[in-house]
């Protein structure tokens, strides 16, 4: 008996090893091929402003899973020395190829000009600039008061109007970031524009001709709003809404039913004799006679009121 009980007790406890043994072998197979999928890719060691030149000091190799890798990863630090960061890279972030300028570009404001537009500064105050709020990365528009050339329109004074639309703000001062705490205003005398040729242009003749306004928009709207300007004339006229007629309540067409109406009392005609010996016919105006308008189902009827 005691032989048989040991027995049970040694199967069991082989059966207990090997299936360990199996699972640390599954486990360090699964490890190991883990670790083969690695591969280093160029990160940042610290937080990278946009418009800076990158330094090895700045760069460091982590392993990531080939999978999981970003699409234009690079994978040795001296391929990202030297380029030239167009967005804000944060700390442990892979450098792509997607976030840095094109190779042999300077650093500064040009790195961050897309191809086919222009930067151009304008000069704000507390008022222009949205009480400081215009930071890079804003989206503004640009509004100006213009006298108009014809003559007609000249007679009632000056228009603001929107020369520019969904303009993107380049830097505020000399700063291509935007601040740390977006909440607090950054007081600023002036703020770079991204702009095309021609809207280069009408803004030199805005700033020429005016003032400038910058009015601050929504990061996701888009859209264009096509308007027609203000003039005193608009500023000080308006329209006041016209009522439009209410149409009869049934209840006041069963009152005006039920109103007694007038109903003519027909006379016969009289002859009257003419002076030459002939009669004559003499029309009698008919009198006015009361009646009411009784309703009884679907018949209507006219009953005189003595």
């Amino acid at each position: 008996m005691r032989n048989k009980r040991l027995i049970l007790a040694l199967a069991g406890a082989v059966i207990c090893g090997l299936l360990a043994v199996m699972l640390v072998t599954r486990y360090l197979a699964s490890v190991q091929t883990f670790a083969k999928d690695l591969n280093n890719v160029v990160v940042a060691k610290t937080e990278i402003p946009v418009g800076a030149k990158i330094t090895v000091e700045q760069l460091a190799l982590a392993p990531i899973p080939n999978g999981s890798a970003p699409e234009g990863a690079f994978r040795k630090l001296e391929d990202a020395v030297g380029r030239v960061a167009i967005t804000t890279i944060g700390l442990r972030e892979p450098i792509t190829n997607l976030k840095l300028a094109p190779e042999g570009t300077g650093a500064g404001l040009q790195a961050v000009i897309p191809e086919g537009y222009r930067a151009m500064t304008v000069r704000v105050d507390d008022v222009v600039g949205v009480s400081g709020f215009v930071a890079a990365g804003s989206y503004v528009d640009v509004v100006a008061v213009i006298v108009p050339v014809n003559t007609a329109a000249a007679a009632q004074g000056p228009i603001s109007k929107i020369v520019l639309q969904n303009i993107k703000v380049l830097a505020s001062g000399a700063k291509l970031d935007k601040p740390e705490n977006q909440r607090e205003p950054v007081s600023v005398n002036v703020v770079t524009l991204q702009v095309t040729p021609e809207q280069a242009e009408k803004l030199v003749l805005a700033a020429n001709e005016s003032k400038l306004q910058l009015v601050m928009r929504n990061f996701g709207d888009q859209e264009d709003a096509r308007t027609v300007g203000a003039s005193k004339a608009t500023l000080l006229g308006g329209e006041s809404p016209k009522a439009e007629p209410s149409a009869p309540s049934q209840k006041s067409s069963e009152a005006r039913a039920a109103t007694p109406k007038p109903r003519p009392r027909i006379k016969r005609a009289s002859h009257v004799p003419d002076t030459n010996g002939a009669e004559k016919t003499a029309v009698v105006q008919p009198t006015p006679r009361k009646s009411v308008e009784l309703i009884e189902g679907s018949k209507r009827r006219d009953v005189d009121i003595p």
